[in-house]
């Protein structure tokens, strides 16, 4: 990471995209912000309960055959074409631009992801959360979120306790989606015994004061207040985390 930046108490600290472990499997482009596959930096294992986000890109017709998982928190952002689900529970779906689908692995669980379109690629986030307690009973959801739900403002998706109509997580954590454009801005109150973690998705903006662009990372530790601003056609993931 990029050398600490702070205001009050907060240190914010840059990932940049660039930065990020790379694959390329002809199929699947992937860019790791973290340890993943035959990608392995001792310095980034993860944050706090945040283990992995893949930016993926999946070309037709191809995706991830059937494969297990266990005692983790996995959800996947779609952000062009669509992703289709099946697993060992019998769920199946197909989850389009804009929507999540959320698998608690718990105690075992396999499944596989497609793009289902034949021609088209598809693109999304596959991201890895920790849970607080092991070999619970595995579980799956979705969500669809309108461009109106994120549109200058934070939209909780995810969350231990479910609240504001989220998923439920097992998971210490509770993620929000948020877009910005224009002069739109966002406050927001990083609590100081807790880890945040910014992932911009697509465009541009700044997180007091800090310009971050497609691919990059923030890593927030202490408290204070945030602001997100001048944003140009961006989306971003913000993670409140365990410490």
């Amino acid at each position: 990471m990029k050398d600490a930046m702070t205001k009050s108490d907060l240190q914010l600290t840059l990932r940049p995209a660039a930065d990020r472990g790379m694959a390329n499997f002809g199929w699947l482009q992937s860019a790791h912000s973290f340890s993943f596959g035959n990608y392995y930096d001792p310095d980034f294992m993860g944050f706090g309960n945040l283990r992995v986000i893949n930016d993926d890109k999946v070309a037709g017709g191809r995706g991830f055959p059937n494969h297990p998982h266990k005692n983790a928190e996995i959800f996947s952002y779609v952000t062009k074409g669509a992703l289709e689900h099946r697993d060992s529970m019998g769920n199946g779906s197909v989850v389009g631009e804009g929507g999540i689908q959320y698998m608690s692995a718990g105690r075992g669980v396999t499944h596989s992801e497609f793009n289902p379109s034949d021609t088209e690629d598809m693109q999304f986030h596959q991201i890895w959360l920790m849970p607080s307690v092991a070999n619970t009973e595995p579980a799956y959801d979705t969500r669809d979120l309108t461009t109106e739900d994120k549109d200058g403002k934070l939209k909780l998706f995810l969350s231990a306790d479910g609240r504001d109509g989220s998923m439920v997580t097992q998971a210490d954590a509770s993620v929000y989606a948020a877009t910005l454009s224009g002069e739109q801005r966002i406050d927001y109150d990083q609590n100081p015994i807790r880890k945040g973690w910014v992932q911009v998705i697509k465009g541009s903006l700044t997180v007091n004061g800090i310009q971050l662009t497609k691919g990059d990372g923030l890593a927030i530790e202490g408290g204070g207040a945030l602001t997100f601003a001048q944003g140009d056609d961006a989306e971003f993931l913000l993670f409140d985390l365990a410490a």
